[in-house]
């Protein structure tokens, strides 16, 4: 039996986990909450944060030599890639090389990498003040994009217009950076997608291909908040295509032969442009649900497989059907949850795969400002990409988050 080390044990990496353990495998679950949910399927616990590269090195070196060997270490819907190449690195594991993860950790050095190796991807420059910031927006107008240079889940992304205080916008982007480090870029205009792909041996594979929703992009300005998504995409075939290369000429440009690259990517009016790249499996269910249950890919279980050192044959990552899935999420207004309504009415229906909620009466909904903010989530199916965005459309009009201002 092989042992598999996943750095990372919340909600959604549990199916992965699950998956991990129909592989046949020993897994070993890392997490810094001692209560966290992927615990209650590992094989073996370790208390220790993703992000605390040191602790979780030392403990799996530990578990290497006394417990019992590691043959492989991933991680699932949190990310982490440098935690993830370290642990692979100290302990001779597949994986990516460690300079590749912090080009992924650190957007303006993963920018510049691509400025040159000649990667389409959105102007963008360091901002050292908020004078520098101002004297950029002149140069460039209006709109941008600041944001910090190693965050993630939205968090402190603003989409800069000319009613924007730059002064707030500069300090906010600020606090979510580790490093105190910002960065300002232009906003591409047209359609967004995520991609997500599996590199092997130099050439990227890429079932995950998911047009991305922003309708409430001025609800919530000036935070960037998505929405949700929706598969099949829409997009011509050939547009379709030139998104998949410049998602694999990405990965080869940070140094990914073998591993995940998930790409945040833009059809622009000049082309297929890279926003940024992730070189980790994805959260959002997208990986793990809403990817198998549009293409029949089994794209965790090949993940796995390739972090284990596996041959993964290109033909199982080819898709084998197109049907419709849409995810959307909940939004209520802020304050105290007073009452949530109709949520048993979709517990049966075959067409809702999953629906979660993340608040109920007396929680406090706050502010939407990044992505952790979300209330809950739908994963709907159809015969059509139009039949599953109605489904979950009429999921999110039906159950009521009624809240009262605090």
């Amino acid at each position: 039996m092989k042992t598999i080390w996943i750095v990372s044990g919340g909600a959604e990496a549990v199916p992965g986990i699950q998956r991990a353990k129909e592989l046949g495998l020993h897994v070993v679950v890392s997490d810094g909450n001692p209560k966290a949910p992927g615990f209650a399927l590992a094989n073996d616990c370790v208390v220790a944060s993703t992000y605390d590269i040191k602790t979780t090195l030392k403990a799996a070196q530990e578990y290497h030599c006394t417990v019992r060997p590691i043959d492989g270490v991933i991680s699932i819907a949190a990310d982490v890639p440098l935690t993830v190449a370290t642990v692979a690195a100290g302990l001779g594991l597949p994986g990516i090389p460690v300079e590749t993860a912090r080009l992924a950790a650190d957007k303006l050095a993963m920018k510049q990498r691509f400025k040159a190796a000649g990667i389409p991807t959105s102007w963008f420059r360091p901002v050292g003040s908020v004078s520098e910031l101002r004297e950029i927006a002149g140069e460039r107008g209006f709109p941008l994009v600041v944001k910090p240079v190693d965050s993630r889940g939205a968090r402190g992304v603003l989409r800069l217009t000319a009613d924007t205080d730059l002064d707030w916008a500069s300090q906010h982007a600020k606090s979510f950076s580790p490093t105190s480090r910002i960065m300002v870029e232009e906003y591409l205009e047209g359609p967004q997608v995520s991609t997500e792909s599996l590199m092997i041996d130099g050439m990227a594979f890429t079932p995950g291909f998911v047009d991305r929703n922003y309708e409430y992009l001025h609800r919530f300005a000036p935070y960037m908040i998505e929405n949700g998504g929706q598969q099949p995409s829409a997009l011509r075939q050939q547009d379709q295509a030139g998104i998949a290369r410049l998602a694999e000429e990405a990965g080869r440009a940070l140094g990914v032969k073998t591993g995940v690259v998930k790409g945040d990517m833009v059809l622009t009016a000049e082309g297929p442009k890279v926003i940024e790249i992730a070189t980790r499996l994805s959260g959002g269910w997208l990986c793990t649900d809403q990817i198998p249950l549009a293409t029949g890919v089994d794209f965790v279980g090949l993940a796995i497989r390739l972090a284990l050192g596996e041959k993964v044959d290109s033909t199982e990552v080819i898709p084998r059907c197109h049907l419709g899935v849409a995810i959307r999420y909940f939004f209520p207004e802020p304050g105290r949850v007073v009452e949530v309504r109709n949520a048993d009415r979709f517990a049966n229906l075959p067409w809702v795969h999953s629906l979660g909620l993340y608040v109920g009466p007396g929680d406090l909904v706050e502010p939407v400002t990044n992505h952790t903010k979300r209330a809950g989530f739908v994963i709907t199916t159809g015969d059509t990409r139009d039949d599953a965005i109605a489904r979950a459309l009429q999921v999110i009009g039906t159950i009521c988050i009624r809240s009262v201002p605090v």
